[in-house]
């Protein structure tokens, strides 16, 4: 005798499973959202400490080396003499590493500062440093050793501009008055 099964017709559809999968689906896919958004994030800001480190580094070294100018006088004929100190907080800097030049209507003459001294000694100083005050003879190098296109001239301006070790730059307009004889005050 052989006996028929009966057949199960008591299936149940299971939808919680389904919704547990989709859970996880989309639980899975917010948690790569939110990674991608973090490292956007963290990309972002090292890029903006590594700008502002290297805007800080050149400010830094362009204040770094800065001339300060005190005074200007007309020691001869075709010269001037400068009094300056480093911007405080400088580096000590090699003065050979401080170019200038004066700018006029006839040209440009230019030099260093390789020659300055600290004031009230003729001593030649090298590396330059912040605190003291030193003075330069400006000359060009040109016939005589004096300024050759922009020597001090009755009722003119000149433009003096001084770079300095890694950029700092200093501007100053020389204003000549009537007398340029030796001994005058231009700043």
């Amino acid at each position: 005798m052989v006996k028929k099964m009966k057949k199960n017709t008591n299936e149940k559809s299971d939808n919680i499973a389904a919704i547990g999968i989709g859970a996880m689906i989309v639980f899975i896919a917010l948690i790569l959202v939110a990674a991608v958004a973090a490292a956007v994030i963290i990309q972002t800001a090292e890029k903006l400490q590594q700008n502002a480190q290297t805007t800080g580094d050149e400010t830094t070294s362009l204040l770094s080396s800065k001339v300060v100018i005190k005074n200007v006088l007309i020691p001869s004929a075709g010269a001037l003499y400068i009094t300056f100190e480093l911007a405080p907080g400088s580096d000590p800097i090699d003065p050979s590493n401080i170019d200038w030049s004066i700018v006029c209507a006839d040209g440009v003459d230019y030099g260093n500062f390789a020659t300055a001294t600290t004031v009230g000694d003729q001593t030649a100083v090298n590396p330059l440093t912040p605190g003291a005050t030193f003075d330069v003879v400006l000359t060009a190098a040109g016939a005589g050793g004096l300024l050759d296109e922009c020597a001090p001239s009755a009722n003119e301006d000149h433009t003096l501009a001084i770079q300095s070790g890694a950029g700092g730059f200093t501007y100053e307009v020389l204003n000549y008055g009537a007398d340029v004889s030796a001994g005058a005050k231009v700043i």
